[in-house]
C-alpha cells in the first residue's frame, strides 16, 4: 500500500507512510467517537456494539461470560463490489 501511494502520488515512501497512517488514524478516531466513516466509491466503516453474552469453553464445556465489545464493521460500496465482479 505504501509503495502504491508513493508511486501514484509522487511521494517518498516515508511521506506515503505518513499519509496512509494519517488516514488510518483518522478513521480510527472517528469510529472511536461513534461516528461513521464514508469513503465515496469505496465503502463505509461503522462502530457496532456487541452485547455481552454467555458462551462455552469448547475444551471443557464450562459456561463462560463473554463481555460486551465494540467492533469495526465495513460495508463495500456498490462501485467497489461491481469492480470486483
Amino acid at each position: 500500500m505504501i509503495s502504491h501511494v508513493a508511486e501514484t502520488a509522487g511521494l517518498s515512501k516515508v511521506q506515503a507512510q505518513e499519509a496512509v497512517n494519517a488516514v488510518l488514524n483518522g478513521i480510527s478516531k472517528t469510529l472511536q467517537a461513534g461516528e461513521p466513516v464514508r469513503l465515496l466509491g469505496f465503502g463505509s466503516f461503522t462502530a457496532k456494539e456487541r452485547a455481552a453474552r454467555k458462551g462455552r469453553n469448547p475444551a471443557t464445556g464450562k459456561a463462560i461470560d463473554i463481555p460486551a465489545k465494540t467492533l469495526a464493521k465495513f460495508k463495500a460500496s456498490k462501485e467497489l463490489t461491481e469492480s470486483l465482479n
